[in-house]
């Protein structure tokens, strides 16, 4: 009669009874959890980059079409009368939320929009409308009531009440004025802006030099 050897650690024949040898050896009926969290992952990864196309095409379709972009603010007077108080006709930027740019007249005193296309956003239609985003990291200037310039509560980079950024760190760190936006005067003075249209603001011009508009005070707001 022969002798009965032990079971060797690794032999699963012997420590498995039949019934847990045919539970390991019998298919696996649906989906198993590695499967199930590669699918998952893939499920998510596809509908971020569903959302980023269809937010991509918005934008296109936005900047494309134009139309949508397209911001009516009125004439001269109809500005002046939906903000009063603030002296708009004397050069003094005002705030247009909806275009989310500043409306400020280039000389005064012709008291009016000219009729035209201005696409680059140079004032050629006696008006300027200014992107409300610093050209340096994008915080909001704002006009200051004392010196009639800019003032960027960020990083304290300032610029002329059209715009313009002064040459110098003095002046601040954005190294050129505000962005402008294309704008459209009619027949009978209806000034459109727009915002699909950007020309970015030029490079600083020394104070004193033609082109920059002195303030009215000296270290206005500070």
């Amino acid at each position: 009669m022969s002798a009965r050897h032990p079971a060797a650690p690794g032999d699963d024949a012997t420590l498995l009874g039949p019934r847990l040898r045919a539970l390991r050896d019998a298919p696996v009926e649906g989906i198993s959890r590695r499967t199930l969290l590669r699918r998952s992952l893939g499920l998510g990864v596809g509908m971020l980059l569903a959302e980023g196309i269809v937010g991509s095409i918005a934008f296109l379709w936005n900047v494309a079409g134009g139309a949508l972009a397209k911001v009516r603010i009125g004439t001269l007077e109809d500005l002046v009368a939906s903000n009063p108080g603030i002296p708009i006709l004397d050069g003094f930027p005002v705030y247009v939320p909806q275009a989310k740019a500043f409306v400020v007249v280039a000389d005064p005193k012709l008291g009016r929009f000219l009729p035209g296309i201005d696409e680059r956003g140079e004032g050629l239609l006696n008006v300027r409308a200014l992107s409300q985003r610093c050209p340096h990291l994008g915080c909001r200037p704002n006009p200051c009531i004392e010196d009639y310039w800019f003032h960027c509560p960020c990083h304290q980079s300032r610029y002329d009440r059209l715009g313009i950024k002064p040459a110098g760190t003095a002046y601040g760190p954005a190294e050129r004025s505000m962005d402008r936006f294309a704008v459209e005067v009619d027949a009978d003075g209806v000034l459109t802006i727009d915002t699909s249209h950007v020309a970015l603001g030029p490079l600083p011009i020394p104070l004193g030099q033609p082109g920059v508009i002195a303030p009215r005070v000296p270290n206005g707001c500070a």
